[in-house]
């Protein structure tokens, strides 16, 4: 004998009779009228093989087996709404426009964008990296979505992770006797040229910026061949860079908060992209964190 199969238009029925505890008040909510409800209650009654309801002239109760029906029933409907919205969302069309730092358009966000661009196919992203801190400023403009870098504690938008600044070297670079330092760094704006800068002056260690790109990646091939120290994100550490600590007579360099700003006339297509990025980037050990020695 088969199972019965459960048509949810009947089970939403049911489960507005339920809550509302009146046929009339259940029509109302439905935009049905009552003797529709009472007959689609009777209908799936009887493919059931059970009374849901008990009917008075007050008011309406759950028999045992409507009691038992009851959470299925919910569950059932809200599987149907995930289901069909997940449909919808997939036909969304549009184009959206993300800034991102240099490394984390590099390492982090391109298999983020994979796993959406799969699910939202009709969805084009155009991904522009470098220093975010001007990109704010054009958010809305140029920009529909914005991760960037903040001092810890501070900063608008979503926060999604923290960072620790890091000094770096390439593996046999000794810096403990160079002097001035030789640095490479990216051009003024950014908040990492500023931290390293302001820490060797409070150490009272000398410097002297040796490269200066907005290429993070030429950076650390500078710093790779052991021409210069540079300064990176813990959750990013290049592989070919050792971290540098006070042992090394380096100062500390504060953490910064990773965060991710909406435009205010986001569309839908932006909307899911951002929620995808939040979540996969809020979730513990979306990647990798360099263990860094203390100070």
């Amino acid at each position: 004998m088969s199972m019965p199969v459960l048509d949810l238009e009947l089970v939403k029925a049911f489960v507005a009779v339920a809550d509302q505890r009146s046929f009339t008040r259940a029509a109302a909510m439905l935009n049905r009228t009552q003797s529709a409800v009472s007959m689609q209650i009777k209908r799936l009654e009887e493919r059931l093989g059970v009374e849901l309801l008990h009917r008075t002239k007050v008011n309406v109760d759950l028999s045992p087996a409507g009691e038992g029906l009851l959470g299925y029933a919910r569950r059932l409907l809200v599987l149907n709404d995930e289901a069909v919205g997940r449909l919808r969302d997939h036909k969304v069309e549009g184009i959206v426009r993300l800034g991102v730092m240099d490394d984390y358009g590099t390492l982090v966000v391109p298999p983020l964008l994979a796993s959406f661009v799969s699910g939202y196919p009709h969805i084009h992203i155009e991904m522009e990296t470098g220093l975010t801190a001007t990109m704010g400023e054009r958010l809305g403009e140029a920009f529909d979505l914005v991760i960037s870098m903040h001092a810890e504690g501070q900063g608008e938008g979503e926060f999604l992770r923290r960072e620790q600044a890091v000094w770096a070297a390439g593996a046999a670079h000794t810096v403990e006797e160079q002097d001035p330092l030789p640095l490479a760094l990216y051009p003024q704006g950014c908040l990492f040229r500023k931290w390293a800068l302001e820490a060797l002056d409070s150490a009272k260690r000398r410097w002297r910026l040796a490269f200066v790109s907005h290429s993070l990646g030429a950076a650390e091939s500078i710093a790779a061949q052991g021409l210069a120290v540079t300064v990176v994100k813990s959750g990013t550490f290049p592989p070919k860079l050792r971290p540098l600590s006070g042992r090394d007579g380096l100062p500390r360099l504060p953490a910064a908060d990773i965060r991710l700003h909406r435009a205010s006339n986001l569309s839908s297509a932006g909307s899911l992209l951002a929620d995808h990025l939040v979540a996969g980037m809020s979730k513990p050990h979306a990647f990798r964190q360099h263990e860094i020695d203390t100070y």
